[in-house]
């Protein structure tokens, strides 16, 4: 069943051995920002990238050493490794904090700056997961030339002959392969060619206008018909660059070129770099967003991980849960079946890695794909999470990841750690598991904490899920009743 963890991915993953996890979220995430992005809203993306990347604690089921960006206390990692039964685990943070509150550099020139870390890794000989490929960490791994041996990117090892686009080889052509269908509209003429084989299948159509005033037009006479329109830049992560637009919606902008110009003045929109069209499918309900992710091993076969149903906050991803039976045996068949479709053409292409592709259902619960991600994702660092909890503890976890829970007050990770560990003691009472993924967030401007749920049942984790809630906003309450 398309929706059961499978085992098989493991060992094409990382060779079932303990592995170097490298949070690269924000370079691999700055490969596809927007030419017309300014410094100030590049620095943001860099930012959140830089915080997300925490999750790379997870990146497989047993890490070797796990390197971020941002500084992460000692107690997080003490914490995962009793919890997950890891044996002893190299944490290398603060590899790249900027001054002040800024960005701070890209982790491939943070480590590039290190030789020494970077010579410890390759004398380890443990393969090296990053969030995703990008030149920078070609340039250090890549055997074919890179600044140290010992230590392989997924893709570095192909077995055999397989070119993938222009003659490119190895992890070099895995690269190719994702900046290729990382777009949107090359995904869409990927599912377009495929979907005839896969009844259960919908695909959205979708338009690619010749600029500003043409997409305007074409959106002006979708709303005349009463069209809802979700518009996408080419590229963007977790819903940003796509957005939903009603009829009432251009109407109340006062037309849609005035709706364009506001969208990408509130950054929903990327600035230049083109814009798609497409379909909006409807539907509604707890299966309304689902993920199916699966791995390409060292031989081009592609091995199923599993299908999971994500939350979304209108086109912003917030989380997913993944385990045994949350999905009806016929969506999950679909997703699965067309998951591995996908994943095929993508080895045959030269890709070797992790991705998924993602779904809208309609309300008949046909499948509409809306997007593959060449990379390591959110939904993935659930599935390792239910994998590693099914073999140190037995089968049967259900797993929700929540990436970015709001905090009703800024915390120190010190104050954060408290307040976790009391969440996990209110919600072990409940049978959930409370493991902290995202805890370098917790005093910005916006706090938030990403942590993950982990229970037998989907009642126990909808309790949990809400105790969390409640006690973050009630953090406000606590430090207001302090200062009066």
């Amino acid at each position: 069943m398309g929706e059961q963890q499978r085992d098989g991915w493991r060992g094409a993953w990382a060779g079932g051995r303990p592995a170097v996890h490298i949070g690269n979220v924000a370079d691999f995430n700055a490969q596809f920002l927007a030419p017309g992005l300014d410094a100030g809203q590049a620095g943001r993306r860099r930012l959140q990238g830089h915080h997300y990347a925490s999750m790379a604690v997870c990146y497989s089921p047993e890490p070797a050493a796990v390197l971020l960006p941002h500084h992460v206390e000692d107690a997080w990692i003490e914490l995962l490794a009793a919890e997950l039964a890891w044996g002893r685990v190299e944490l290398h943070s603060g590899l790249a904090t900027g001054a002040g509150s800024g960005p701070g550099p890209g982790m491939a020139d943070a480590l590039r700056a290190r030789p020494a870390l970077l010579a410890r890794i390759a004398s380890a000989g443990h393969p090296v997961l990053p969030w995703g490929l990008t030149a920078g960490l070609l340039d250090l791994f890549d055997p074919a030339d890179a600044a140290i041996s010992g230590a392989a990117l997924p893709g570095s090892a192909v077995l055999g002959p397989v070119p993938g686009p222009a003659g490119l080889t190895g992890a070099a052509g895995a690269l190719a392969v994702t900046t290729r269908y990382e777009s949107k509209a090359a995904s869409h003429e990927l599912f377009t060619a495929i979907a005839p084989d896969h009844p259960g299948i919908v695909v959205p159509r979708q338009e690619h206008p010749d600029g500003p005033r043409r997409a305007a037009r074409r959106i002006a006479a979708r709303a005349a018909r009463g069209a809802t329109t979700v518009l996408k830049s080419p590229h963007g992560v977790g819903g940003y660059g796509t957005t939903v637009v009603t009829p009432r919606q251009v109407a109340e902008a006062g037309g849609a070129r005035a709706l364009l110009r506001r969208l990408a003045a509130e950054e929903a929109l990327a600035p230049g770099g083109g814009l798609l069209l497409e379909e909006f499918i409807e539907g509604a309900g707890r299966l309304r967003d689902l993920t199916f992710d699966a791995v390409v091993g060292p031989d081009g076969a592609v091995h199923p991980v599993g299908a999971g149903v994500m939350a979304v906050d209108g086109t912003h991803y917030q989380g997913v849960t993944v385990g045994p039976r949350l999905l009806p045996a016929a969506p999950a068949r679909a997703a699965e079946a067309f998951g591995l479709a996908v994943g095929r053409v993508l080895a045959a292409e030269g890709y070797r890695g992790w991705f998924d592709v993602d779904f809208v259902t309609d309300r008949a619960l046909r499948l509409a794909p809306t997007e593959i991600n060449l990379r390591l994702t959110g939904p993935a660092v659930a599935f390792v999470l239910q994998a590693r909890l099914d073999e140190v503890r037995g089968p049967g976890h259900l797993v929700r990841t929540l990436d970015g829970l709001p905090l009703g007050a800024r915390l120190s990770q010190q104050l954060l750690f408290d307040h976790v560990e009391g969440l996990r003691a209110r919600c072990g009472r409940l049978g959930v598991t409370v493991l902290p993924l995202v805890p370098t967030a917790s005093y910005q401007e916006l706090p938030s904490v990403g942590l993950a749920l982990a229970a037998r049942d989907t009642d126990s984790l909808d309790a949990a899920e809400s105790l969390v809630r409640s006690a973050n906003q009630a953090l406000g309450s606590l430090f207001d009743a302090l200062v009066r």
